[in-house]
């Protein structure tokens, strides 16, 4: 037992040091590993397998939407990359560079991919003639690459994975139809799927992405009381498609530039799983998205006939994704492990159980225990993991709830988010320089303009001058 005791002491607790439990977690749980590339990450097959399931789950909704998957080169020519100034000059300082093939020097210098919209632009230029060619409802999966300067495992690599959605359209309503349609998709997946609770709602001008006219998001509090941007959306209008000449010849035979949208969401989903629901013990999996929900875990295996009902039991079992740990490590060993990697519900058998007809289920959200005839298990066990999965949104909804606060003077407002981790809501005149002085004094930066707003006072939380807007506000990953 003491082996099984030094697995769970091997995480720091998460009021000692988030950050320190956090990567812990990461590499305890074997979700990923670093690389030999700085800044880069080896996804592991456990952390990869949850990726899959976002993937699939995503996929899936986005297809019912009318989506339809592409793959675009994972190179851009300079030139193409400087057809929109904003864009680039947004970019400009994590674009990595290829400027050499073999050992011969490129004519043109050639950047990896930060994001795609050069390379949709240019092919929706070639690609788009009459207003018969639209909707062009495209998406990809792929990796893109960012030169940052501070990583973290999930949250922000140097390389990471993600979904991009790039999309062309008649009018101007169109676009911003299927933005917000985009993001009230990704609303659904995080509470739905993830139960992870989010704020919608509109960037500012400082924050939007390079080159959009709009960008939407969906914010979402970790635990430790900072946000983080879960899931984007944006609304381009006709400015790519001005710079780079994406013109249709309308009914009226007219030529008119497209509206183009552009949304997505990336691997850092799996950091925000571990930080809004993870535990001293290790990962919670929401039982939607976990790899595994259930665990069966034979003990006194040796025994005859124990590992042959725990087999039974997982073809019962069948309709969900299940395992049987049938290793030669004690039960204390694989009930830590079964934790540590966050498996939603764990069967416990053993030669009394299988004597009184019975087994035992034990949740990993609350640890609580449950004996349950074996002849209801699979209705058991159903109930169980949609119980598990609502409850874990209620938990992650009061969390947040309870550290969300709002202040109408600045002095409040600073002391807040100096004292108390969380969102704070608070009024803003739509100035820039307010916002920058919030960030120099606060690190706090706005997270975003609810659409659901609210009057907290009549006046800018910063400048004192006519209030515009409430703002989310509060430090982020």
């Amino acid at each position: 037992m003491a082996k099984d005791k030094k697995l769970v002491e091997s995480i720091t607790s998460m009021d000692v040091d988030f950050a320190q439990w956090y990567t812990d977690v990461v590499k305890k749980a074997e979700l990923c590993d670093y690389a030999s590339v700085k800044g880069c990450m080896v996804i592991k097959p456990a952390g990869y397998a949850i990726w899959e399931n976002i993937q699939h789950e995503l996929d899936r909704r986005f297809k019912e939407t009318g989506v339809e998957n592409v793959y675009m080169p994972l190179f851009i020519p300079e030139s193409l990359l400087e057809k929109e100034k904003d864009h680039v000059e947004g970019f400009a300082p994590e674009v990595a560079w290829v400027t050499h093939g073999g050992l011969e020097p490129l004519q043109e210098r050639l950047c990896v991919r930060p994001t795609s919209e050069t390379l949709f632009c240019d092919f929706y230029a070639k690609d788009i003639h009459s207003y018969r060619d639209l909707p062009k409802v495209y998406n990809q999966w792929c990796s893109v690459v960012r030169w940052e300067k501070t990583t973290r495992p999930f949250l922000r690599s140097r390389e990471f994975l993600w979904q991009e959605g790039h999309t062309a359209h008649a009018t101007a309503e169109e676009a911003e139809e299927r933005t917000i349609q985009m993001l009230n998709l990704y609303t659904d997946f995080c509470e739905e799927v993830l139960a992870i609770p989010v704020i919608r709602g509109q960037k500012t001008d400082k924050e939007k992405f390079a080159g959009a006219e709009a960008t939407y998001t969906i914010e979402s509090l970790m635990h430790d009381g900072k946000a983080l941007q879960s899931g984007t959306s944006h609304n381009f209008g006709d400015g790519f498609a001005k710079a780079f000449g994406i013109q249709y010849a309308a009914k009226d035979n007219s030529l008119q530039y497209v509206h183009q949208t552009s949304w997505g969401m990336t691997t850092r989903m799996i950091g925000a799983i571990i930080m809004v629901h993870g535990d001293d013990n290790g990962l919670v999996l929401p039982p939607r998205i976990a790899p595994t929900q259930v665990m069966i875990v034979p003990i006194q295996q040796q025994k005859e006939g124990v590992l042959d009902k725990a087999f039974a039991l997982r073809e019962v079992l069948s309709g969900f994704r299940v395992k049987v740990d049938d290793s030669d490590k004690s039960p204390g060993w694989k009930f830590s492990e079964s934790e540590m990697r966050g498996i939603p519900v764990r069967v416990e058998i053993g030669p009394r159980d299988i004597e009184n007809n019975e087994a035992v289920l034990v949740r990993r959200d609350t640890h609580e225990k449950l004996t349950v005839s074996m002849d209801e298990l699979a209705a058991k066990v159903g109930e169980l993991l949609d119980t598990i999965q609502q409850d874990m949104l209620e938990k992650a909804r009061k969390h947040r709830d309870a550290h969300t606060y709002q202040a109408a003077d600045y002095d409040t407002f600073v002391k807040i988010i100096n004292e108390k981790p969380g969102f704070v809501k608070a009024m803003w005149c739509g100035d820039q320089a307010c916002e920058d002085k919030i960030k120099e004094d606060t690190a706090a930066t706005s997270r975003c303009m609810p659409f659901a707003q609210e009057q907290i006072s009549d006046k800018c939380i910063c400048c004192g001058k006519p209030a515009k807007k409430m703002v989310y506000w509060g430090r982020a990953y």
